[in-house]
Parts: C-alpha cells; sequence; structure tokens
C-alpha cells in the first residue's frame, strides 16, 4: 500500500455530517491525539485478556502493534481498524490449564487456530466476497455486529462500573456532554478527555473521600500506582516458543468461528460507517488476522482480534484515517518496551472504564441496528425474527452448551451459530415453499449489494 493521507481540508476536525476517509488524514498532532485515544480504547481488554490466559501482557501489547501494521499492510489501508487481543480464547485457554498445560501448550494451539483462520481467509479472497455476502446477509450481519457490541455489557457490569459506580457516572455524563457540545476537535476526542477527566475525578476523590469500597466490600483506594513505581523504564516481554498438543488444538479451534464471525462483523461495521465497498477486502481481513494471530502465538504472545473498541472510537469521531491506526500501533511497540508506561495506563480506574464503555460499546451495539434499519430488514417474517432474537438472547447472556466432558461453545460464539444456522436452515425450507420468491432479511435488488 501506498504510505501516503490525503490532508483532510485545513487539517481541523471535519464538520457535523461530515468524515475524514481512510485514506485522508488530519493535522499530524490531530492524527497524534486520535492515535492516543485508540490506544487508550484498546489497552484495557488488550491488556487484561493476556492476563487472565496467563501470557505476558507487555508482550501482547507490543504483539498488539505490530499485528496492526501487518493487518493494514495486507488490507491495503482500506479497512481501518485495530488488532488487540482477544477474549474468544480466554475459556480454552482456562480448559488447558486445568488439563495441565501450560502458556507454551496454549500458544502452540493459538498458532494453529491462525493457521486455519488465515486460509479461511484466503478461501474467501479467492471465491469472492460472495462467499461471505450469501452466510451473512442484512439480517446476519447486523445481529453479529449488535451481539458483538452488546456482548460487551457485561464487561461494564461486573468489571468496571460495581468498584466507583458515582466516578463511572460522572464520566459516562462527561464523555456524553462532550461529544455533542464540544466543537472541533475536542468534541472528536471526547473519550480520550473523559478518561483524563475520571482519573483526576479518582485522584480527588482518593485525596478528599477516602479509598472507594468495592463490591466485596474492601476497601481500596482509586488509582493505585505502586505499580508504577515499581516498573521499569525499558525491558523485553517475556518470549516463549510455542508447543503442540492435538488435545488443546481441539479445544481452541471453535473459537476460530467466533473469529470469522467478529472479523467480518467488524468490517461490516467499518463499510456502514465509511460507505465504502469493503466486501472484496473481507477474505484479506479474515486472512490477516490468522496470520498475526499464528505469528503472534510463536512468539509467546495472545491471539489477536479486531477490536469493538476502536470501531466505537470511530464512530464517535467519524474519523476513520488509518494513519491514526498507525501512531497507535506505534505507540503499542514502544509501550510493549516499557513495562512502566503500560502498569500507568492500567491503573486507570476501573469506575473510569466503566463510565467510558458504557457509551462506546453501546455505540459499537447500536451500528447494528443501523444495518437492520437502512436495509429495511423484514422483522415481520418469523425466518428472520425466530433465529435472530435466539441467537442474540444466547450470545448477549452468555449461554453455554457443553459438549462432553471440558468442552463448550458460548457467548458470541454459540448466539453466531444460533443465528447462522437457524436462519439459513429456516431461509432453505422457506425458499423451498415460495419457489422464486427473495430470501428474507437480504437487501432489495435494486439496491445493490448491500451485505
Amino acid at each position: 500500500m501506498k504510505l501516503g493521507w490525503t490532508l483532510y481540508g485545513d487539517g481541523s476536525a471535519p464538520p457535523p455530517g461530515e468524515s475524514v476517509a481512510p485514506g485522508e488524514r488530519l493535522s499530524w498532532g490531530r492524527t497524534v491525539g486520535l492515535g492516543a485515544q485508540h490506544v487508550v480504547a484498546m489497552f484495557g481488554a488488550t491488556f487484561v485478556f493476556p492476563v487472565l490466559m496467563g501470557l505476558d501482557p507487555n508482550l501482547a501489547i507490543m504483539m498488539s502493534g505490530l499485528a496492526t501494521m501487518l493487518f493494514l499492510l495486507i488490507t491495503a489501508g482500506r479497512v481501518p481498524s485495530y488488532l488487540g487481543s482477544s477474549a474468544s480464547f480466554v475459556g480454552a485457554a482456562a480448559v488447558i490449564a486445568g488439563a495441565g498445560g501450560g502458556p507454551a501448550v496454549l500458544t502452540g494451539a493459538v498458532c494453529v487456530a491462525g493457521i486455519v483462520l488465515a486460509l479461511s481467509g484466503f478461501v474467501v479472497h479467492l471465491l469472492g466476497p460472495r462467499v461471505i455476502t450469501a452466510a451473512f446477509p442484512p439480517a446476519v450481519t447486523g445481529a453479529v455486529v449488535l451481539l458483538i457490541g452488546f456482548n460487551l455489557a457485561p464487561v461494564v457490569a461486573e468489571n468496571y462500573w460495581p468498584f466507583d459506580q458515582w466516578t463511572g457516572l460522572a464520566v459516562m455524563v462527561f464523555v456524553i456532554l462532550a461529544t455533542v457540545l464540544l466543537k472541533g476537535f475536542l468534541g472528536r476526542i471526547a473519550i480520550l478527555l473523559g478518561l483524563v477527566f475520571g482519573f483526576a475525578l479518582s485522584l480527588a476523590a482518593d485525596a478528599l473521600l477516602g479509598p472507594a469500597v468495592g463490591p466485596d466490600g474492601a476497601a481500596a483506594p482509586r488509582v493505585d500506582l505502586s505499580a508504577v513505581q515499581e516498573a521499569p523504564w525499558v525491558g523485553l516481554p517475556g518470549f516463549h516458543a510455542p508447543q503442540f498438543e492435538a488435545s488443546a488444538i481441539l479445544v481452541v479451534l471453535p473459537a476460530v468461528i467466533a473469529l470469522i464471525a467478529e472479523n467480518a462483523g467488524h468490517v461490516k461495521a467499518v463499510q456502514e460507517m465509511t460507505g465504502d465497498d469493503l466486501d472484496p477486502y473481507m477474505g484479506r481481513a479474515i486472512a490477516a488476522d490468522g496470520i498475526a494471530t499464528t505469528l503472534s502465538g510463536a512468539v509467546g504472545g495472545a491471539p489477536t482480534t479486531t477490536y469493538a473498541e476502536n470501531i466505537g472510537v470511530m464512530a464517535a469521531t467519524r474519523v476513520y484515517s488509518t494513519a491514526a491506526y498507525w501512531v497507535a500501533a506505534a505507540v503499542a511497540v514502544l509501550v510493549g518496551l516499557c513495562p512502566k508506561f503500560g502498569a500507568l495506563v492500567a491503573a486507570t480506574p476501573a469506575g473510569v472504564l466503566g463510565g467510558v464503555t458504557v457509551v462506546l460499546y453501546g455505540m459499537i451495539g447500536l451500528l447494528g441496528a443501523k444495518i437492520w434499519v437502512e436495509n429495511r430488514v423484514d422483522f415481520g417474517d418469523p425466518v428472520v425474527l425466530v433465529p435472530l432474537a435466539a441467537g442474540l438472547v444466547a450470545g448477549i447472556g452468555g449461554v453455554g452448551l457443553h459438549i462432553g466432558e471440558g468442552f463448550s461453545i458460548e457467548g458470541i460464539a454459540l448466539g453466531t451459530i444460533i443465528t447462522l444456522a437457524g436462519y439459513h436452515t429456516l431461509a432453505r425450507l422457506s425458499r423451498r415453499a415460495r419457489g422464486a420468491d427473495p430470501v428474507p432479511g437480504a437487501a432489495p435488488p435494486t439496491e445493490g449489494p448491500a451485505d
């Protein structure tokens, strides 16, 4: 790809109703600010998921930056997305650890899953976008995007908000007001401003009100900088070679289903926001994530996926410039080599993250509803309504399907399977009954490829 961007206007923020395209950029100062916002948006999840999987978080941060660069190159800069640590492997990691497998066994399985994902992307690319669009018509893509966003709701409710609800509420109100009332560039970085506001508010609350009482009844300061003081300024992350075991690979492979759904849903979400036809780049995006996951696992890192959090930032700012993602990726690589800075960002209070994510995650989910509305999906048709309803409740509610001992499919993966299998099974039966009638939930022929 050509590593160059056209300056948008005079480099200032776009006026209401307009947006900055992937091949455009704001002034470099504003681009760096947006890149920083993308770093903050992805950092919490990219840092936490490796910890839950028993992997080095600093290595995950560094590899996420390299993975994003690789993704932007493979997709020719047409799909602005950030690749962070995937949550789809956390359950499999717990199963592998429970069976006595260490980090090397997990990352070996991650490598194989990445290869399978990459091959899936190559197939999509070779056979054309119809392979994906046939599997993901507007009714299904809207459900997948909505599921990806709203599936994150329990993260807010359980991991962030309960630790300091009043700070979370204040930050949420600040972000909402800043997004609407602040003009120009300040309005476009409302998320970053909300984090700074929340950090300052938490420090003041600690000084004036004392420690916060968490949901477990234990009192703790809102801002804990002890890890920052102890962390070195420069240090290499913990690399290790993968180890391959068939049993671990079988446990991890179902996560590929979730990654295909996530990538397809995210590409669809970006397409809806930018107005560009990204179907020809669907295979590239899936293959790029697979290659990135393989490379990350090969050095002991976490699996990657396109991040809903950063899509939420784009939805809030209407700046889709890939220049901001290159900045974010470069910062992530440097952060991976600086444990002290990583500890500082990780010290962001849970209540602050709760206030920010309650807005971001909701915006992501509503992009799915937007796909439905714009494609006039008919929910009066039970072929559309019933499987989507079942899939959304199962996925958002975290319903699990346990198959044998130590194997289960749940959350986004199960919700996606129910939606896809239910919709296509009923659509096939419906087509037989209706003859040549169009597939329920598909876009009208006059609209072109709206899948």
